[in-house]
């Protein structure tokens, strides 16, 4: 598993006008080449009456699945810019289709890169990018004395609350970076002077928009 990695936010879609053909641009994360290729199918059968309906993706810690596809277009014009965009963007496990409706009028090679390019980039923009950190789920019971001051000091430590069970003491998951559980011990049990028990939880990412 990857310490961190970014991807994008969320699936979300963008449409600009270029020269009066329409991109729509369709973004989504996908864990598998399965998963994408389902991703871009429901795309061309929503929008089966236009002119192309462009991919590309990349998939594995260490982009082991790059795919493009023209669909029509010029070979390298739409596909490919794509893709170089969500390299340059670092992004993994992400899934995009540039659907164009032609307007009448052509771009040209050159033409078509930056708009296929603009449309994959804008479109990135307006669904947002995450950053997933590997963390340690960490969970501290204390008793109800130490509760204000606990939250009062997460607020300004490296440390984010999951989630608080109140029973008979407070039982408090926190994310951890990974690797660094021990420093976050210790800097809890001197918080509660030593009274703090702790217990390990499961390894999850943490987004943050970036």
């Amino acid at each position: 598993m990857l310490t961190t990695y970014y991807t994008v936010k969320m699936a979300g879609s963008h449409e600009i006008l270029i020269q009066k053909s329409r991109f729509i641009t369709y973004v989504d994360r996908a864990e598998s080449e399965e998963e994408a290729q389902a991703f871009i199918q429901s795309i061309k059968k929503k929008h089966y009456d236009a002119t192309h309906n462009c991919s590309a993706y990349m998939i594995g810690d260490n982009d082991e699945i790059q795919k493009a596809n023209d669909d029509g277009e010029p070979g390298g014009t739409a596909g490919v810019p794509m893709l170089e965009v969500l390299k340059k963007r670092e992004l993994k496990n992400t899934v995009v289709v540039v659907t164009r409706y032609f307007g009448g009028i052509k771009l040209g090679a050159g033409g078509l890169i930056r708009a296929y390019s603009s449309a994959t980039s804008e479109g990135i923009d307006a669904v947002g990018v995450v950053k997933r950190t590997l963390m340690q789920v960490v969970y501290a019971t204390y008793d109800y004395t130490h509760h204000g001051k606990i939250e009062n000091a997460i607020q300004t430590s490296p440390y984010k609350q999951k989630e608080a069970n109140y029973l008979e003491q407070v039982e408090m998951g926190i994310y951890v970076e990974s690797g660094k559980k021990e420093e976050f011990v210790e800097w809890m049990t001197n918080l509660t002077n030593g009274e703090a028990k702790f217990r390990t939880g499961d390894v999850e990412y943490l987004e943050k928009l970036i």
